[in-house]
């Protein structure tokens, strides 16, 4: 049976990189449509040379770009776009031509172009801030407080008003906040940058400690995406899932605690309001009952892993070279910063 092709748009980023080595590793062929615009080409070394990865610079805002990535493709999964809420306060300007404009103008190529799933990366950023005894499903009220997920909001709308019009089965997953180790590795994601900080021996400043968050590692996001590949058109045919599980629906104080039983001496420092009011946890019931689909790690395992890194020289550079490993200052024609 000839292998399938995916099309990963924005697979050289944090996610896709380690989506690209699972699905390689699971018999797929992979192309990735990346603009680098983080300069962050060392991140697809490990798959140059493999017969079954293919890598076209590109941006997914133009269509002549598109035309020549969708070739032989059977599905596409839409990472791309700026990621993150202080990026996309930084680059408001790109942020609109990208994660609004270009998805949605992406989102309308692909339609006609005879593909199986299209399946966009979204984003559990988008309940915002909910009451603590709430736990947010797939149906519960959106309320995107930022730049980021205001687009997301806005691009799920649009894909998911395809339905019964389009000739591809779309899909739609919420991320929980990604942990653990990538080829394009990223300290500004809160497991990652607080284990980085305590572990180099930093003071790690605190805000809001109380709030909660869900977390889910890379790997099992790259798994799920599989799962949803494979799964029967109607599962998942135009349907939204969060992406996690209950098991790791964390505050920032319980990450802080579990970070400290490997280094007891780290030094924190807590404080009150910061300029990121978000606070939820999520219901990931629909994505358990209907793909049969849970995380295998847990948020204590990222951490442990990430020590293991350390200890061993990797990321070395991670605090005197911190712009390398985090969305901070991007590359794209005709942009400024708000800076």
């Amino acid at each position: 049976m000839s292998k399938k092709r995916i099309l990963l748009i924005g697979g050289a980023g944090y996610v896709g990189t380690v989506l690209t080595s699972h699905l390689l590793k699971k018999g797929y062929k992979v192309r990735v449509l990346d603009e680098f615009v983080y300069d962050n080409q060392f991140a697809i070394n490990p798959y140059l040379g493999d017969p079954d990865f293919e890598i076209q610079k590109g941006d997914l805002a133009n269509d002549q770009d598109l035309k020549k990535a969708i070739q032989g493709v059977s599905d596409v999964v839409l990472l791309g776009g700026l990621v993150g809420d202080p990026v996309t306060k930084k680059y408001p300007e790109a942020s609109n031509k990208i994660n609004t404009e270009g998805v949605q103008s992406c989102i309308d190529f692909l339609n006609g172009q005879e593909l199986g799933k299209v399946i966009f990366i979204s984003t559990c950023s988008n309940y915002g801030l909910i009451d603590e005894d709430e736990i947010a499903d797939e149906e519960f009220e959106l309320n995107p407080l930022s730049l980021y997920a205001t687009a997301k909001v806005e691009a799920e709308k649009h894909l998911l008003s395809y339905k019964e019009k389009a000739d591809f089965t779309g899909v739609v997953l919420r991320f929980a906040t990604a942990f653990g180790l990538s080829p394009r590795m990223r300290f500004d994601l809160t497991v990652s940058q607080f284990t980085r900080d305590l572990y180099f021996g930093k003071e790690l400043i605190v805000y809001d400690e109380h709030t909660w968050r869900p977390y889910c590692h890379v790997r099992d996001f790259a798994r799920l995406v599989q799962r949803v590949l494979e799964a029967e058109k109607n599962k998942v045919d135009f349907e939204v899932f969060n992406a996690g599980a209950e098991k790791n629906n964390f505050t920032k104080k319980m990450i802080v605690d579990e970070i400290l039983k490997h280094d007891p001496n780290g030094s924190v420092k807590y404080t009150g309001k910061g300029d990121d009011p978000r606070n939820y946890r999520v219901s990931f019931e629909k994505v358990k009952t209907v793909l049969d689909f849970e995380p295998e790690y847990t948020v204590e395992e990222g951490i442990k892993e990430l020590i293991e890194a350390f200890e061993i020289g990797v990321y070395s550079d991670a605090i005197e070279n911190a712009g390398k490993y985090g969305n901070f200052e991007i590359k794209y024609d005709g942009i400024e910063s708000n800076d």
